[in-house]
């Protein structure tokens, strides 16, 4: 699981901020990657509010503009 070794503590591994964020980060890609699949829009935070992006408007695979 970790680069570092599945022999981390769960304490060592919560200090892992970066391994952590990665996981995020990851975590969202695929959630947004389902949601465009499925042709679902998906509600962001923007600009102090709640909106809506359309599928379309979902980053792809091969998009890393860091949002989500």
């Amino acid at each position: 699981m970790t680069e570092s070794g599945d022999h981390a503590s769960p304490g060592d591994r919560l200090e892992d901020v970066r391994l952590i964020l990665r996981t995020l980060r990851q975590a969202v890609r695929d959630a947004l990657l389902r949601h465009k699949q499925a042709r679902n829009p998906v509600a962001v935070w923007r600009n102090g509010r709640v909106e809506w992006i359309g599928p379309d408007e979902i980053p792809g695979e091969d998009s890393s503009t860091g949002e989500g």
